[in-house]
């Protein structure tokens, strides 16, 4: 089996323990129209908390806090997904709520496919990566080398790793970014505005998140690797990788399975929504991809194997170390105490902890992820091989808190 030969094979604890619990239902939660599981065929092995090392205990705390959360009229999350892993294997996949915020909206399908949002952006660099490892794109060079429309203040000294580390100066979002929705522009449009936008500082003294910065790389990407970042991500990432529910937009996929988010108030009610066909298929390089658990499972196994995915090495180990620790060491002119507290991979955050944004007060600085403002957060643990998939359809930004609270159970759960 491919999985033994990459993970290694079962031990004969965990067998009995499969075995068992197959036999007896003993540490099976209950099929209901709440807590769903999967149907379809996992990618990664999948076994019980016990076998992994984890307190059972304290997952179904976790999956139980998500549950109430979703019930009732009033219910502050629609719908949402919990995926714990360790070691490369799962514990199956719980599913919570409905498929939309709508009151009338169909229970959350277990082949449901969620919308990212910036969860999309580490597989964009990760694009960018696999260029850097095959010798056509070089992190320190001036990002105009290969964009040379980039120009324009504080932007002649911009590297190519001030767009991987959020320290470019470029803002977040374009300021004509709705009305470039509202005509449903392509993506070309959107890059075209992002090399003309204005860089609010001088590089690499300063971060400042920004989805300008992810699709720049995205367009360098398409100039280097002479495709669509679409494609490429597609014949790069996601066929190495053997998902089979993922997309850079959701083109090829039954309309049906992608999960329907609570929208942000200036997308309420429009025709360029999250929720939109002309966004879903859109494919947004700094937001745009649809996913389940199960495929991101496969994704955190690959960070945390040294790049070695389910079909073999996709990744070097050199770049997974590069793209998993503090790369904002390497900028002699940030504040100290931004290179320190807040530290960024290449494309991967690296949590924040005491800060407002941090996923947890029990990972530290070396655990890596990326959340997203539809209701997402993934992370990963070096220390202790695990991962957590967290997937929802609320708007994270009415109670950011909620994914912590639910991450602070699940990290707890982690035993020696």
């Amino acid at each position: 089996m491919i999985f033994m030969k990459l993970f290694g094979p079962m031990s004969r604890r965990e067998m009995l323990t499969l075995c068992a619990t197959s036999a007896t239902g003993l540490a099976i939660p209950p099929f209901s129209s709440a807590t769903l599981m999967a149907k379809d065929n996992p990618l990664l092995p999948e076994t019980n908390p016990e076998a992994l090392g984890l307190d059972p205990r304290k997952l179904e705390k976790a999956y139980d806090l998500l549950q109430s959360w979703t019930q009732g009229a009033n219910a502050p999350v629609p719908g949402g997904a919990i995926l714990v892993g360790r070691h490369g294997k799962t514990v199956a996949p719980r599913f919570f709520g409905k498929q939309g915020p709508e009151a009338n909206s169909e229970p959350l399908r277990t082949d449901a496919m969620f919308y990212l949002a910036s969860v999309t952006k580490p597989i964009i660099y990760t694009c960018g990566m696999i260029l850097v490892e095959r010798g056509l794109l070089n992190l320190s060079d001036k990002v105009s080398r290969y964009l040379p429309e980039f120009t324009g203040k504080n932007k002649e000294a911009t590297q190519v790793l001030h767009l991987f580390t959020h320290t470019s100066g470029l803002a977040d979002e374009l300021p004509n970014n709705a009305d470039l929705r509202k005509q449903h522009a392509p993506l070309s449009s959107f890059v075209s505005e992002a090399l003309k936008s204005e860089a609010a500082f001088q590089p690499g003294t300063r971060q400042s998140y920004s989805s300008l910065a992810t699709i720049l790389v995205a367009e360098i990407v398409q100039r280097l690797g002479k495709m669509s970042i679409r494609e490429f991500v597609k014949k790069e990432i996601i066929d190495p990788l053997d998902l089979k529910s993922s997309g850079l937009g959701s083109q090829g996929f039954d309309r049906n399975r992608l999960v329907r988010c609570t929208v942000p108030e200036y997308q309420a009610g429009s025709d360029f929504s999250w929720n939109s066909k002309y966004w879903q298929e859109f494919g947004s390089p700094a937001g745009g991809m649809f996913s389940n658990p199960g495929d991101l499972a496969v994704v955190c196994a690959l960070m945390l194997n040294q790049g070695k995915g389910i079909k073999g090495q996709l990744l070097s180990p050199a770049t997974v170390r590069m793209m998993t620790s503090n790369r904002l060491e390497e900028m002699p002119e940030m504040p100290e105490a931004i290179r320190r507290t807040q530290p960024w991979g290449l494309g991967w955050k690296l949590n924040h902890l005491g800060h407002s944004d941090s996923w947890g007060d029990l990972l530290d600085r070396k655990v890596f992820g990326h959340s997203g403002s539809s209701g997402n957060l993934v992370w990963m643990n070096p220390a202790t091989g695990g991962f957590c998939i967290l997937l929802t359809n609320y708007l994270r930004s009415r109670a950011p808190w909620r994914l912590v609270h639910l991450s602070n159970i699940i990290a707890s759960s982690f035993l020696p």
